[in-house]
């Protein structure tokens, strides 16, 4: 298990959702993660918003779509010092906002933008919540992604705004490039790749959509895709082996994809 009580600016820290229907959203997490939700709390459009917990631990967010905008998929938020100061930063870097900050009280201070190659991403200041405090274990968020619709924009950008330096392993052939910030340490002590990892970048995909998405670690791919599938979501990718993982590709009952990652060897 991995605990946090912290996050230093520039390291993602929390993971939502936004449903058009979060009741059946809470349900469908709840058969697939086993996760149990507190709140509501209020989101700046009237809203409810569920924070997902394993025991006391909270994990994510499932909130309720604006009328307006349908399902929002899920969305990765970074840890900063200042939201006006980041936001104002990430315009000038080529960003677009797509939410100006808003209170999000008593847990913190979010916005959103738009990345120059596609990605939405989140800003989180925050008071009490610093962002997931389980992380790297199963039912828990472990790795967000991007696929960027132009691979040197988005280094360029996430370097400026955040620090993030692009790395790619050694003998590795797959395109994928790992993000890391310096000084950072997080992880687990026997994973494959440096603990100052903190996100992952995919090559562009003529097929894909640009944009983030998230993984969670899973105890069971399999039983994760049946349940999924028996909630009302669906199974875009069916669970196949990726080692070290035995991964799937599924989705809730709005369209909101999501990776699990079965760890079966390191």
């Amino acid at each position: 298990m991995s605990a946090r009580e912290h996050y230093p600016p520039g390291a993602p820290c929390w993971v939502d959702v936004l449903a058009d229907d979060p009741a059946a959203a809470r349900a469908f997490y709840a058969g697939v993660f086993g996760w149990e939700f507190a709140g509501p709390g209020a989101m700046p459009d009237g809203g409810e918003y569920h924070v997902a917990r394993l025991g006391e631990a909270d994990v994510a967010g499932v909130g309720c779509a604006p009328d307006d905008a349908g399902a929002v998929p899920w969305t990765t938020y970074v840890r900063v010092a200042s939201l006006e100061e980041t936001t104002a930063h990430a315009v000038a870097a080529g960003a677009r906002v797509i939410a100006e900050p808003f209170d999000a009280l008593p847990a913190g201070r979010a916005a959103a933008v738009a990345d120059p190659a596609g990605g939405v991403i989140g800003l989180w200041e925050p008071a009490e919540r610093a962002g997931a405090a389980r992380v790297n274990e199963p039912s828990a968020w472990a790795m967000s992604v991007l696929q960027p619709s132009d691979a040197p924009a988005a280094t360029a950008f996430y370097e400026a705004v955040f620090g993030w330096q692009a790395w790619t392993p050694p003998g590795d052939a797959s395109g994928i490039v790992l993000w890391r910030l310096p000084g950072y340490f997080g992880g687990e002590p026997s994973q494959p790749v440096p603990r100052d990892v903190v996100a992952a970048m995919l090559p562009a995909s003529d097929d894909a959509p640009a944009g983030w998405s998230v993984d969670f670690w899973i105890a069971d791919a399999d039983a994760a895709a049946t349940a999924a599938a028996e909630l009302g979501g669906s199974v875009l990718g069916e669970p196949h082996d990726a080692p070290p993982f035995r991964r799937a590709v599924l989705a809730d009952p709005s369209g909101a994809a999501f990776t699990v990652s079965q760890l079966v060897a390191y």
